[in-house]
């Protein structure tokens, strides 16, 4: 055991030379052998915890995902700031090219709608009180709110984007608009109150369960459907198409938008937000196996608008959401754990944890620029332009 520690300890301290000093604290590593050891000078503002052998053995490794798992099962705990310690993950190794390369067989494989319904809800289809333990109380919304400033309620955030939503694509009274994956109904409920005939679609039964009984309960103008993008065909076109936080879960974008294009009026419009990443495939494999299953993949901001140039859509506007994403992250860490009890109720110790290293993770990376985000408001042609 002797061994591994002082391993443990040379990797650690070799890995947290390489954080900039800008954004390097003094952080402390407690195991059940001997005193803290300390990595940098003064008190420590987060210390590591190894819990049991299997947290060795994890850390031992350096491998990120290796790690993050060892975190989530409670083999390995933090005291203090968590967000102290996350700038050392970018040092950890993530090599796991067999996980890498399966990503893309099983859609070549079963093809993505197939695909898709095994990997998708099993990021969705914990309980409702699990989601509702960290989202927004007004509305419920699965995707980031637009701040005014930095002390704004999220609340207040969450509906001045939706109303940014609706506005960005002219939805007004008795238009039809597509909600593509409905989460808790945040779009459903927001456009539905305002006499606006929203769709929407989702793969999680969850998801539509809790936004049927929302419409019955309020007798709103809508309705959900349990379809994959790609297999909804309405009877008609829709007036306008919003999509909050599911493009990255359709990494094809040629595909995407030419299915944009047979589901919208002529002159119609699309509205979508995204998380976003510099390169095509930059997603940790914790990630893959643990939040976003399957191939999707961040937005990758300069291919989708290559995409877009060979479409029949015109980007109206693209705006960087990085700083409200952060914002958006950074209440909903706190929110789980404000309402832990509930959290864990609804997806146990280790979605809480997941959940927790996840949301904060984000944190990090929005501040730090590892991740992105953007909105883009698309507009289709009043004139069908091309076919496909």
């Amino acid at each position: 055991m002797q061994g591994i520690l002082e391993r443990v300890v040379d990797g650690l301290q070799e890995r947290y030379n390489r954080v900039p000093h800008e954004g390097r604290a003094t952080l402390a590593l407690k195991t059940d052998d001997g005193p803290l050891r300390l990595f940098g000078q003064g008190e420590p503002a987060a210390t590591l915890v190894v819990r049991n052998q299997a947290g060795m053995r994890a850390l031992a490794s350096m491998d990120l995902t290796a790690v993050a798992e060892a975190y989530v099962r409670n083999d390995l705990d933090v005291e203090g700031d968590l967000m102290q310690v996350l700038p050392l993950r970018t040092s950890f190794s993530d090599k796991h090219p067999l996980q890498f390369l399966m990503r893309f067989v099983k859609p070549l494989l079963r093809g993505q709608v197939a695909a898709d319904r095994d990997a998708v809800p099993a990021h969705y289809d914990r309980s409702d009180d699990f989601y509702l333990s960290f989202l927004d109380t007004r509305h419920r919304c699965y995707s980031h709110g637009f701040f005014a400033h930095p002390d704004e309620s999220l609340e207040d955030a969450v509906s001045r984007k939706l109303q940014f939503a609706l506005d960005s694509v002219g939805a007004k009274p008795g238009d039809r608009i597509l909600d593509i994956g409905g989460g808790w109904g945040a779009m459903t409920e927001f456009a539905g109150q305002r006499g606006i005939h929203v769709t929407s679609i989702t793969i999680s039964e969850v998801s539509r369960s809790f936004i049927t009984r929302l419409i019955e309960s309020q007798k709103l103008p809508c309705e959900v459907r349990m379809e994959h993008f790609f297999e909804h065909v309405p009877a008609q076109p829709y007036d306008a198409i919003v999509n909050l936080g599911v493009t990255e879960h359709l990494p094809d974008y040629a595909r995407t938008l030419a299915h944009y294009d047979r589901l919208l009026k002529a002159g119609g419009k699309v509205y979508l937000d995204a998380s976003a990443s510099r390169q095509r495939w930059e997603i940790s494999t914790f990630l893959e196996k643990h939040i976003y299953r399957g191939n999707g993949r961040l937005l990758c901001l300069h291919e989708y608008l290559e995409a877009i140039s060979t479409s029949v859509f015109e980007a109206e506007m693209v705006i960087n959401d990085r700083v409200n994403y952060g914002l958006t992250a950074r209440h909903w860490a706190l929110n789980l754990e404000r309402n832990r009890a509930r959290a864990e109720a609804g997806g146990g110790s280790e979605g809480y944890r997941l959940f927790k290293l996840y949301l904060w993770g984000c944190v990090d990376g929005f501040e730090r620029d590892l991740v992105q985000a953007y909105h883009l408001v698309l507009s289709r042609p009043p004139v069908r332009g091309k076919t496909y």
